[in-house]
């Protein structure tokens, strides 16, 4: 098993284990800093820039999150600051009602001014970088908001919209989105559903973690299997046991 992988283990996913849990600091098993910051850094290193050319800023998920972080809480506090300060950003990814993408805020502001150079959209892009961006680390925008306070017209929203910058919520309102996001949405569903396949055609539907990352990766799972590993353990599509063999993956109980 390569280092990277045998890392992943004790360093970094958050586990159950069948004996009582000792103190959270004592616990070996956690990320060393409990950090979601630490967490991000972690993740958006695994993502697979050259899968989309460079093209796309390294996206983390907040159910990623949670496998390294695993109080949810201390989680959701430690991002929220994080966005406030606007050091990242959060975008609704469209699949699921909390699918949230996680990306630093310099490499959003880097790939999406790349991916409008030269377009007609340009200006209106490097205005709302420029504006909204450093003011307002909402997920959405609403249309006085963007019109009165930020003095965006008609056009230049069609613009942003276009660019993909924004994607329309309902009448009126507007997600902040990633240029050209569709890609890697399509790339996770299916590769969530099929490393979850292969827990479930386990025997017992359980599998060892280290077997698991051991194996090759179906075609399907382009993002890689630890990527999709992180989510299912933090999105609670499977358990994740210590045991004296290991992690072990298993099947919730329906």
């Amino acid at each position: 098993m390569s280092r990277k992988r045998h890392r992943l283990v004790p360093e970094t996913l958050g586990l159950k284990r069948r004996r009582e849990r000792g103190p959270v600091d004592s616990d070996p098993l956690r990320g060393e800093s409990g950090s979601a910051r630490a967490a991000v850094a972690e993740l958006v290193r695994l993502f697979p820039r050259g899968l989309f050319e460079d093209a796309l800023p390294p996206i983390a998920l907040r159910s990623q999150v949670y496998s390294l972080v695993p109080d949810r809480t201390v989680a959701d506090r430690q991002l929220k600051e994080l966005q406030e300060q606007g050091e990242i950003r959060i975008v609704q990814l469209g699949f699921d009602s909390d699918a949230h993408g996680i990306i630093f805020t310099e490499d959003y502001r880097t790939r999406v001014l790349k991916a409008c150079d030269s377009r007609p959209c340009a200006g209106a892009v490097q205005k709302f970088l420029a504006s909204v961006l450093p003011a307002c680390g909402d997920l959405s925008f609403q249309q006085d908001q963007m019109m009165q306070t930020f003095g965006f017209t008609d056009s230049e929203i069609t613009h942003l919209v276009n660019a993909g910058v924004l994607t329309v919520r309902d009448a009126g309102s507007w997600w902040l989105a990633v240029p050209g996001a569709g890609r890697f949405v399509k790339c996770f569903v299916k590769g969530r559903r099929a490393v979850l396949g292969m827990v479930r055609k386990a025997r017992y539907r359980e599998l060892l973690l280290s077997e698991l990352l051991g194996r090759r990766a179906p075609a399907a799972v382009r993002l890689g299997l630890a990527y999709h590993v992180h989510d299912l353990i933090g999105a609670q599509l499977v358990d994740c046991i210590s045991t004296t063999s290991g992690a072990l993956l298993r099947l919730p109980e329906v």
